[in-house]
């Protein structure tokens, strides 16, 4: 018997967006495909308007090919939020900029020479 089943409701994370949809991973073994046609009923301007990368979505089951582990998916007519999309804070290092300080004119003439080298 399969793993996936057409019509389940499947947690999927968001590997990869590209302009035709939304490549996501099932597991270690399956991974999926969200067609930008099954992301929404409306017209789809952005897809990065409705997920991220990263981000954790509940997605609906609508094929499952078992010789290569794909699955097709769809998140149309479902909450497919699980998480909201958070921002990420960036906690600064005890460092802070002093390594950028110390170094950024050595770094710069560095670089320059490079520059010059190749000319």
């Amino acid at each position: 018997m399969p793993k996936y089943q057409v019509g389940d409701i499947v947690a999927v994370s968001v590997t990869g967006i590209e302009r035709y949809g939304i490549f996501v991973g099932l597991d270690e073994y399956y991974s999926g495909l969200i067609h930008i046609s099954e992301i929404s009923d409306s017209f789809v301007r952005n897809i990065n308007d409705y997920v991220s990368i990263g981000e954790i979505i509940k997605a609906k089951v609508l094929e499952v090919k078992e010789e290569n582990l794909h699955v097709k998916l769809s998140i149309k007519d479902i909450d497919y939020r699980i998480t909201k999309k958070r921002k990420i804070k960036i906690r600064e290092t005890e460092l802070g900029f002093s390594t950028l300080e110390t170094n950024l004119d050595k770094w710069i003439t560095k670089k320059l020479e490079e520059i010059d080298e190749k000319m």
